[in-house]
């Protein structure tokens, strides 16, 4: 089925609406986590979500969202404060905290969870689709919910974004200045509470964490600034969210959540590999351009210091000579310098062998780069 008659359908709009909503709020705040170092922190807080959807249909009696997603915040939050906490109160390091509070909180939710399935009624059931998330059954009034929630996080960010910039790329300087770190701290790693809950239903709790770090680790492949890092990161996101909605609904029996993390997943892959000027593929062309004009810097001082050595700037020198004191082949390079023209082809009678020696241009090239030699020497 064409895809784009996919979006007719309004169940597949709903979704979508939600996977776009869930994209631009996890880029957003992601990009924050990921900068701060703390790419852990949405694993724990998404697993720490579980028990608070169990308490929130043991305190409703049934399987209302508004009940479960307050749940899923609540525990959430409360998973965020106990991670600054015993950061900040004890010797352990923040990686050994998030995984110490995410094994506690998810061990707990599997714990209520397991309760709950054994006292039966129809109100569990679909409780554990948390887990990996049920698109499907996602209703107009669940994409009000998500809107609302991501809004209030998208403009928490606005309203505070210079105070937030300030602690995530300079904390101390932000505390001479008489900002409240620690309250800021608490509000970014709430609000990627907040985000998390947005995204329950739609991914789940095991997957959530890659909709708040993959946008991020995307976008910082392709730009330094925080501004754009993060526009990229959130319209990733949404790329995602959206393609993931219609590829799933057109490939029938595809769960949703997965398809949107695989969408990120690419997203980030095509990132690392081609990004300009840190991509692996850019990397790799830049580096092998670099070591082309090494050799070529080389071959041309050679030349040069043989010159000098015979007291003849116009000295040529043999192919085979410049083979072996160089140890491999210099066609090439030497090739690329008569290009340039920097150096020239010579005959040298008797001798039939190719001679090479340098132009005026070369010569002077090859001054600057000895003179330049010398200085760091």
């Amino acid at each position: 089925m064409n895809p784009l008659a996919l979006l007719g359908d309004y169940t597949i709009q709903t979704v979508a609406i939600g996977a776009a909503l869930l994209g631009a709020v996890g880029g957003v705040l992601g990009t924050f986590a990921v900068l701060r170092r703390q790419s852990l922190l949405g694993d724990t807080l998404s697993h720490a979500a579980l028990p608070g959807i169990c308490l929130g249909y043991l305190w409703a009696g049934a399987r209302q969202l508004e009940s479960l997603l307050a749940g899923a915040f609540l525990t959430g939050a409360l998973a965020a404060v106990t991670v600054l906490v015993i950061v900040g109160r004890s010797r352990l390091k923040t990686d050994a905290a998030l995984g110490v509070v995410l094994s506690v909180f998810f061990a707990v939710g599997v714990v209520l969870l397991t309760r709950i399935q054994q006292t039966g009624g129809a109100g569990q059931a679909g409780l554990s689709s948390f887990l990996f998330g049920q698109a499907a059954a996602m209703l107009r009034g669940d994409v009000v919910v998500m809107g609302s929630l991501a809004g209030a996080a998208l403009l928490l960010v606005t309203a505070f974004w210079k105070e937030f910039k300030l602690v995530t790329f300079d904390r101390d300087f932000a505390a001479a200045a008489g900002l409240p770190v620690a309250a800021l701290d608490l509000a970014l790693t709430v609000m990627i509470a907040l985000a998390i809950v947005v995204g329950l239903q739609l991914v789940g709790v095991v997957l959530m964490t890659a909709m708040i770090v993959a946008p991020a680790v995307a976008a910082r492949q392709w730009t330094h600034r925080l501004e754009a890092t993060v526009l990229l990161a959130a319209g990733f996101g949404i790329v995602a969210g959206v393609s993931g909605a219609v590829t799933s609904a057109a490939a029938a029996g595809l769960a949703t959540g997965p398809v949107i993390v695989l969408a990120i997943s690419a997203i980030v892959l095509v990132s690392l590999l081609l990004a300009p000027g840190r991509g692996i593929v850019w990397t790799a062309l830049a580096a092998r351009a670099e070591r082309r004009r090494l050799r070529g810097r080389q071959v041309l001082l050679t030349l040069y210091r043989l010159a000098k050595e015979h007291h003849d700037p116009a000295y040529p020198a043999e192919k085979g000579t410049l083979d072996a004191y160089h140890g491999t082949e210099t066609a090439g390079v030497l090739g690329r310098l008569e290009a340039e023209g920097l150096v020239r082809p010579v005959s040298h009678p008797p001798e039939p062998t190719p001679h090479w020696k340098l132009t005026s241009k070369g010569r002077e090239r090859a001054e600057d780069l000895a003179s330049s030699g010398e200085e760091r020497r």
